[in-house]
């Protein structure tokens, strides 16, 4: 007679506490293993947030300032979300924002002075961005370049040939009403709340789906009480948002400007299909593991040299949409756009955020929270500065932006450095 062991693989392994308390033990005990993620870029835009509107209450927190803040962000937000494809893997691309300026320069040139029609002015401009990633690609993965090296030579490279089609130094001014309404117009309230609805029970959506998907597995779910808070803290947030962006920021109230800036949906759906890029396909589950361990990962099966190829085309890509976002803000494009501290920004955005500059950690929505703390600290640097013009030195000076910045940037190097030491010790 044969008997069928129904014991466990290990009897001595406690079972998850899938439960409110147990999530919220499981994320406490992450936290102590050093796996802080985007928590402290979080805390410090909350203490920005509240310092600044303490010092600032009549102008920081006003409606149109909250919208400014949103616009000032975004092209560092979407130059900053394609980095962090390429510093996933260890690497880094210093071509970024002259990527930018470049594919701006050509979509304008295109569109302002060869009257092309914007959608294919578009589509040229990206073919460029799209090729200067793939040069940079082959270079770093078939010729064995350093990143650093290749990317380092584009950045004189491409701001030359931007030179060039800016005939030396001039300023192009772009008039099309469609691409300077991506920075400058908002989308009517009644839309606003309808793509809020739509947004939210999206969300609701994909995380059933989810819980469906594994308890159909035999899988442990998250419990339906989690995804209530979840969706409920989603809702309130930017519920209170979307109510405050529709109000008349109008300074005379009988002409109405309100409504929710139309970049930001924009950034919404790029942050979505870039995060669904990362965590539900093939390619970013072999881009995280390549950043792990790139060795492993090519013992793994990984194709490694295409993984590192398609990264940088996309960090191009998105520095190519970015430079376009540059250009609807400033109406036109200059010999400087895609520079000064574009790059810089963008890079400090993701390692602010909680993105590993050693590889293999990171996400998306890092680039989110790392732009917006830059933005509210140079927006609310320049506010202080109109408040107190005879500081010494002026507020507003970016002499004193760059040097909060620059601290605030060592503070997640620091943190980033500490939780992967802190995890290595605990054993993760």
């Amino acid at each position: 007679m044969t008997t069928v062991d129904t014991e466990p693989a290990n009897p001595t392994a406690p079972a998850f506490d899938n439960t409110l308390s147990g999530h919220a033990k499981a994320y406490r005990d992450k936290i102590r293993g050093g796996e802080l993620g985007a928590l402290p870029a979080v805390l410090g835009l909350i203490v920005l947030i509240g310092v600044f509107a303490a010092l600032l209450p009549d102008t920081f927190v006003s409606l149109g300032n909250l919208s400014n803040l949103f616009q000032q962000a975004a092209p560092v937000i979407i130059i900053s979300m394609g980095l962090v494809f390429v510093l996933l893997l260890g690497d880094i691309d210093l071509s970024a924002g002259y990527t930018a300026g470049l594919c701006a320069a050509i979509f304008v040139a295109l569109v302002a002075e060869q009257n092309f029609a914007w959608p294919l002015a578009f589509l040229i401009a990206a073919a460029a961005g799209l090729s200067i990633g793939l040069l940079i690609g082959i270079l770093v993965e078939k010729v064995g370049i350093p990143s650093f090296v290749v990317t380092l030579a584009l950045f004189l490279a491409l701001q030359g040939v931007a030179l060039l089609i800016l005939s030396g130094g001039k300023n192009i001014s772009l008039h099309e009403p469609t691409i300077i309404a991506i920075e400058n117009k908002n989308i009517g309230p009644t839309l606003g709340w309808v793509i809020w609805a739509v947004c939210l029970l999206g969300y609701a959506g994909v995380l059933f789906y989810r819980r469906w998907r594994r308890i159909g597995r035999g899988l442990v779910a998250d419990p339906v009480s989690l995804i209530a808070i979840r969706v409920g803290t989603l809702a309130v947030l930017t519920g209170v948002l979307v109510y405050a962006l529709n109000q008349n920021r109008s300074i005379n109230k009988f002409n109405f400007i309100g409504g929710v800036p139309i970049i930001l949906p924009i950034v919404l759906i790029l942050l979505f299909v870039t995060q669904f890029v990362l965590t539900k396909t093939g390619f970013g589950r072999h881009l995280y593991a390549i950043g792990g361990n790139r060795e492993a990962a090519r013992r793994a099966g990984i194709r490694v040299p295409t993984i590192r190829i398609l990264a940088f085309v996309i960090c191009s890509g998105m520095a190519m949409l970015g430079g376009i976002v540059l250009a609807s803000r400033s109406s036109g494009v200059y010999p400087d756009i895609g520079g000064s501290t574009i790059l810089l920004y963008a890079v400090g955005a993701a390692v602010i955020g909680g993105t590993s500059l050693m590889g293999g950690k990171g996400r998306t929505l890092d680039a989110v929270i790392g732009g917006l703390l830059i933005a509210v600290i140079d927006n609310g640097m320049t506010l202080l500065g109109s408040k107190y013009p005879n500081s010494s030195p002026k507020l507003s000076d970016a002499s004193v932006k760059y040097i909060v910045t620059a601290i605030v940037l060592l503070l997640a190097a620091s943190i980033d450095a500490f939780s992967r030491r802190r995890a290595a010790a605990s054993g993760r």
